[in-house]
């Protein structure tokens, strides 16, 4: 019994020792770069060369760990070295490049823009609440954002100043965890390896989503564990076994099901996609099963029992795998599926209509004409050649597929007025791709020193140069979204820049107007507002969401758009009155609005897919009399026209 825990425990360390690193580097690593007042990326390659210099040194340390590896050194101190080369270029990388900044990549603009509310909802409270409607409970699964608003409170930081940070630290840590899992399956000399090429492509392709660069660094070494989890104690060559007892690793069942679990509580996408592929893996495993069974020279009966014993354990412990993953998934779903489960009212949420021209083909990343073309077409024809002899090309040759049809359903779907977003899978896809792009170059290393004689060490250099160079061009790759950190205008009304910040400046006065007029703290007010930067920064509660594509179902978007325009129709105070008292959902109390010649504005966006771009913006113009009564305080702040209901 000890012999086979000691194993299990050993692991367990390496990943308290992979996780412990990665928060420390993360943290130290982030505090030593703001300790110094570093120009603005955009106008400077002082950072840049940096960077550089500290993914140079990172590579250098993976490598160490890797000759350790070679040369039967401990693993303690190789465990030690490729998690802190992983963590280590995670955060010169990402931290480095935004040092002269509070924000994080796209700032406060488009996606992140919602993404940074969510964090600030998550901080100003643990209870599970929505990012903008008061009252609902959240649709978009809150696990990365409530963590993040854990560790905002803890720093005594506003979510939105918190966002960097912790999109930092939690890839770092994902980074680490992952080199962990490939040098536990491959060895640290090739793990180290494959967990470069996927932790690089993964900043390069999903570093924007925080939440999604961390399925993937984790979620990719996962796909092994999952495969062997379903197939049992057997060899690749013997097909599942059908033995539920003693053929089955439930360590490995309870390890994938909790991955699972944690996909559903960051990202429903995500976890639709890897909770399809382990059943495209139990169906493969099946088949392989069942072929295998009728080769044999047994009787008929035989072949039916042995076919029969093998799809019940593989469905077994994929559902076993899935029972996990639901109870872990509720942790975050429960309260928006008791609503509906209530049959609360829902409508206009339209989180699917979205079809950019990348949604519309397949992504083919091999065919590209770049470092991470060669690698992921190397590892194309690696999983091509090798899916029937190994467990890992297996794995990762069925995930290819199940992205592929997937991207295919999406497609499909559009003739019915929706997508699946599967432009979205593509850094799964190419970080798939470069991790066994990377094992295709080790067997053709291991052919080139059998043909050509000990020239590990030229394949060595050359390995590590081109990983030198695929890192450090992801700054240019990731130039707009870093350059956007800084011509954003931050919480504090600040363009990191220098430059004269936006209207987004006068945030900070207009809170404490409200603050001092309703003599309510934030969370205690609903806000209307077209200026969403504003509840990103501050937890304002939202009358109306950014688009209907990120908004609830439940906050029934349509209705309150409709509602928002009768308002403006609107032309005294006492029929404005009436109207706030008998709205369908908590009505606001504040408005601030821009100021213009024919009244108070409010942007608007409404859902025209399937266009592309999918929202078209709208005005609605209040009118100044509407408001115009001692039961309104009304007051102007630059271009902003602030409304309070007294």
């Amino acid at each position: 019994m000890l012999r086979q825990i000691r194993p299990l425990l050993s692991d367990l360390a390496d990943l308290v020792i992979a996780v412990t690193l990665g928060v420390v580097i993360s943290v130290v690593g982030l505090k030593v770069i703001d300790a110094v007042q570093w120009p603005a990326f955009n106008s400077s390659n002082v950072t840049r060369a940096l960077t550089t210099v500290g993914q140079v040194i990172a590579v250098i340390v993976l490598v160490g760990a890797a000759l350790l590896y070679r040369y039967g050194r401990s693993r303690w101190l190789t465990t030690v070295l490729s998690t802190a080369g992983v963590a280590g270029l995670v955060t010169v990388t990402l931290g480095m490049p935004l040092g002269a900044t509070r924000l994080y990549l796209f700032g406060l603009s488009a996606d992140q823009q919602f993404r940074t509310e969510y964090l600030t909802r998550m901080t100003s409270s643990p209870h599970l609440a929505d990012m903008t409607y008061l009252d609902l409970p959240p649709y978009y699964p809150a696990g990365w954002f409530w963590w993040g608003g854990r560790f905002a409170a803890a720093q005594g930081m506003p979510g939105w100043e918190a966002y960097k940070p912790w999109a930092i630290l939690t890839i770092a840590v994902a980074a680490a965890v992952g080199v962990v899992l490939w040098n536990r399956m491959v060895g640290a000399d090739r793990g180290a390896a494959i967990a470069l090429a996927v932790t690089v492509v993964t900043l390069m392709e999903a570093s924007p989503e925080p939440y999604a660069a961390v399925l993937v660094l984790i979620g990719v070494p996962m796909l092994i564990p999952m495969q062997y989890a379903l197939r049992g104690r057997s060899r690749m060559a013997d097909g599942p076994t059908g033995s539920l007892r003693a053929g089955t690793s439930w360590p490995a069942v309870i390890a994938a099901g909790l991955f699972l679990g944690l996909c559903a509580t960051f990202y429903t996408l995500y976890a639709g996609l890897f909770a399809g592929v382990a059943v495209l893996m139990a169906l493969v495993l099946i088949g392989f099963g069942w072929v295998r069974a009728g080769n044999k020279a047994l009787p008929s009966a035989e072949v039916s029992a042995a076919r029969r014993a093998v799809i019940v354990a593989v469905g077994v412990r994929l559902i076993v795998m899935a029972a996990v993953s639901g109870i872990v998934a509720l942790l975050v779903w429960t309260p928006y599926l008791l609503a509906r489960v209530s049959n609360a009212p829902s409508s206009g949420g339209t989180a699917e209509h979205y079809l950019p021209g990348r949604g519309a083909v397949l992504p083919l990343p091999m065919l590209h004409l770049t470092i991470v073309g060669v690698i992921t077409m190397i590892g194309l024809i690696w999983l091509l050649l090798r899916f029937r002899e190994r467990t890992i090309a297996l794995a990762l040759g069925v995930t290819v597929v199940g992205i592929y049809l997937f991207c295919l359903l999406s497609m499909i779907r559009t003739a019915v007025g929706s997508t699946l977003l599967s432009f979205r899978l593509e850094p799964i896809l190419v970080a798939v791709l470069a991790a066994a792009g990377v094992l295709g170059v080790a067997e053709l290393s291991r052919w080139a020193v059998g043909r050509f004689g000990d020239i590990r060490t030229l394949i060595g250099v050359v390995a590590a140069a081109t990983a030198i160079a695929a890192a450090q061009g992801i700054p240019e790759y990731l130039s707009g979204e870093i350059t956007t950190a800084y011509t954003d205008t931050d919480g504090y009304g600040v363009r990191a820049d220098q430059r004269p910040a936006g209207a987004e400046s006068f945030f900070p006065e207009i809170d404490r107007k409200i603050t001092a007029q309703t003599g309510r703290p934030a969370t205690d007010n609903v806000v209307l507002t077209a200026d969403y930067g504003f509840l990103s920064v501050y937890p304002y509660w939202g009358f109306q969401g950014l688009t209907s594509h990120y908004a609830n179902p439940l906050a029934e978007f349509d209705k309150r758009a409709a509602t928002i325009a009768k308002w403006a129709q609107v032309t005294t105070p006492d029929e404005m009155i009436d109207q706030l008292d008998h709205a369908a959902w908590p009505a606001p109390n504040v408005f601030l609005f821009r100021y213009s010649a024919d009244g108070y504005a409010l942007r608007l966006a409404q859902d025209v897919y399937p266009n592309d771009p999918n929202v078209k913006r709208y005005t609605v113009t209040f009118d100044p009399k509407a408001f115009d009564d001692p039961r309104f305080e009304v007051t102007e702040i630059g271009p902003f026209v602030l409304v309070v209901r007294q």
